[in-house]
């Protein structure tokens, strides 16, 4: 199953002032391609581990595929990241979505604020998520390097990326006023909310 970078779904400068139109290219177009590109060379040599890229990601993951799993898993993430922000994002949530975070975290800044808690927690690369767990709760969770919540069995609902290649160029070493940036100002809500209205089922 042969990996294609997605299109992104704004132009590159539709994030300016949070997010530069040179971070998106490099992020984007560079980071992003590389994984693809990497991972598709990878399957050439490897047993077929699944029709779908989220069963060939748990399955090079639980079968040792180490490099293969870094690249799939991180082509999945930032498929879903680009999705998962928007040109005048952030602001409230769909009522669905708040009544969720509400029963979950006590209030919406409450959520906000572990959000930004726990991307902050993540020493070096990683990624910072809202997810659904087996029991149906939500819940904030962080993951190093390529890692993501599909190997635990998890349903993603947000995810940021906090690899220093995705807020260097804006933010430098500030990773707090990316995330603030990012919870504030960039997220999708309402695809978050479709998301989470599927998962509840």
């Amino acid at each position: 199953m042969p990996l294609e970078l997605p299109e992104l779904p704004y132009a590159y400068d539709a994030l300016d002032p949070y997010m530069s139109a040179e971070t998106l290219e490099y992020h984007h177009d560079k980071h992003h391609n590389a994984y693809v590109t990497a991972g598709n060379k990878l399957f050439e040599n490897l047993p077929h581990l699944g029709e779908t890229l989220e069963d060939i990601i748990v399955n090079a993951y639980e079968d040792g595929h180490q490099a293969l799993f870094n690249n799939a898993g991180q082509h999945w993430n930032h498929s879903q990241f680009w999705k998962c922000i928007k040109p005048a994002g952030g602001g409230a949530m769909p009522g669905n979505l708040e009544k969720a975070v509400k029963d979950n975290f006590g209030s919406a800044e409450a959520f906000r604020d572990a959000f930004i808690t726990a991307g902050l927690g993540q020493f070096g690369s990683g990624w910072c998520w809202l997810i659904m767990d087996k029991e149906g709760k939500l819940a904030i969770t962080k993951t190093p390097n390529g890692e993501n919540p599909l190997i635990h069995n998890q349903i993603t609902l947000l995810g940021c990326d906090i690899w220093e290649h995705s807020y260097y160029i804006d933010y430098r070493n500030a990773r707090a006023k990316y995330m603030e940036a990012f919870i504030d100002n960039l997220v999708n809500w309402d695809y978050v909310a479709e998301l989470y209205k599927k998962a509840a089922g």
